[in-house]
Formats: C-alpha cells, sequence, structure tokens
C-alpha cells in the first residue's frame, strides 16, 4: 500500500517506472523542482477485441503450407475404424451457425461514440474537454484523469478519475495496482507548476455502452487513431500500448 504523502508517492511510483525501463518527458528532462509538483492519475480505458482479428496473409500462407506439410506425415488408420468414426454422433438436428459481420454500421457511419466499431481490434476512451495543465486553460483531447488529493492510493485516485466520467466501476476491471507508465510534464506558465501524469491501465467487461459524462466530447479510438490526437507524445503513446498488448 502507497503511504499519503504524495511526494513519497512520487518517489515509489518513479523508482517503479525506472526499474521497467519504462517513463518519458513531455517536453524537456525532469528538472528537481519537478517533484514538487502536483501527480496526475490517468486512465487508458480500454475496449478488448470482440471478434478474432483477421490473419495476415503471410501468416495463412504459413499455416496452410504447416497443415500440408503435416498431412503427408500423419497416421493412417484402417477403413473400419474410420467408418466407425463417421457414424458417430450423427442425428436428425442441424445447426446453421451465421458469423457475425465484421463491419457494423458504426464502422460504415464512423461513430467513434459506439463500442460497436473496430470489433477485431482495441478501442480506447479519449475525453476532449478542460483537464489540469491543458495549454491557456483551453478544452484538449485527453484521458480521464484526476489530481492526486488524499487517496489512499494512486490507484483508488485513478478509479476515482474514471468513475467520475462514466458513473460506475460495475464494468470495468483495473489491471493491477501499479501505473504502467508515467511522463513528467513541463510547464513554462508560471499558473500551473510541472507535474507527473501517471497511468493506470483499466478495461470494459460486459458492457456496449457507457453514458459518458463531464466533457465536451468524448470518442473511442484504436490505436492509430489515439496516435493521430497527440501528435507530439506519438512516440511515448506508440510505446506505451504495445507495452501493455
Amino acid at each position: 500500500m502507497l503511504p499519503r504523502s504524495p511526494a513519497t508517492a512520487s518517489h515509489l511510483l518513479r523508482s517503479l517506472q525506472r526499474a521497467r525501463g519504462f517513463s518519458s518527458s513531455a517536453a524537456a528532462p525532469a528538472s528537481a523542482k519537478a517533484d514538487e509538483g502536483k501527480i496526475v492519475a490517468s486512465v487508458l480505458f480500454e475496449r478488448l477485441p470482440v471478434v478474432i482479428p483477421k490473419i495476415h496473409p503471410v501468416v495463412y500462407a504459413f499455416q496452410e503450407f504447416s497443415f500440408r506439410w503435416g498431412e503427408q506425415y500423419r497416421r493412417q488408420y484402417p477403413d473400419d475404424v474410420l467408418g466407425k468414426a463417421d457414424a458417430r454422433g450423427k442425428g436428425d438436428y442441424q445447426i446453421d451457425y451465421v458469423p457475425a459481420p465484421r463491419i457494423t454500421e458504426a464502422d460504415k457511419t464512423n461513430d467513434r461514440k459506439s463500442l460497436q466499431r473496430a470489433l477485431d481490434n482495441k478501442l480506447y476512451l479519449l475525453l476532449y474537454g478542460n483537464t489540469y495543465g491543458a495549454p491557456d486553460g483551453k478544452p484538449v483531447w485527453h484521458f480521464p484523469e484526476k489530481v492526486y488529493e488524499n487517496e489512499e492510493t494512486m490507484r483508488l485516485c485513478a478509479e476515482s478519475a474514471l468513475k467520475s466520467v462514466i458513473g460506475g466501476l460495475n464494468n470495468t476491471y483495473f489491471v493491477g495496482n501499479a501505473p504502467m507508465a508515467h511522463m513528467v510534464i513541463e510547464q513554462t506558465d508560471s499558473s500551473v507548476s510541472s507535474f507527473k501524469r501517471f497511468f493506470f491501465k483499466s478495461q470494459v467487461i460486459g458492457a456496449t455502452k457507457y453514458d459518458v459524462g463531464k466533457c465536451k466530447d468524448y470518442a473511442w479510438v484504436t490505436k492509430d487513431e489515439l496516435l493521430e490526437y497527440f501528435p507530439e507524445q506519438k512516440d511515448f503513446f506508440n510505446k506505451m500500448i504495445i507495452h501493455i498488448r
């Protein structure tokens, strides 16, 4: 359990990330004064793929070759044995299997507010609105997040951030108690000091829709789409998402 002191919590979490070898600075290397800034818990809220992704043509060709190669050396059984196997399990019933469509109406209209899109990809929740440390206080795209105050752990702070956006945590699952990455935000605006943003991962469980609030807009985006929203931190987020796969 992490201590209540933000400074001590920052030190422990920073040590954890150095041990994992994964951190980033948003503008310049962190200075000693940055340790005195605030800590922000940010949530990467993801929906896992709903359908199996299509196999890459190269992978499919390899699997086909492996199957045909194995067929050359498979054991041959007598015809009477094979005949008994064919007769087993036959009946008057028949199951008509119709696969679910991969392309949904949300895909056709590019409805990024819907979870019923990009079914063979992960989706991530982004919010558009005011957030801590935004330049000139203007609304920006960001993840659900909250400034650490007096929560017992950073994990509880992250849970509070997500709960305030979707109204509850009944259909969510937080993966682990520790953050998966962090970045240092260097500020040139004197009204807001430099601060650290720690990222926690949470997943959609048993839900196809959330009532997202406390923002001007929101979107469920794939990894490639997410990187378009953060061109300046593209390398960091690309590495972070690959790191958690």
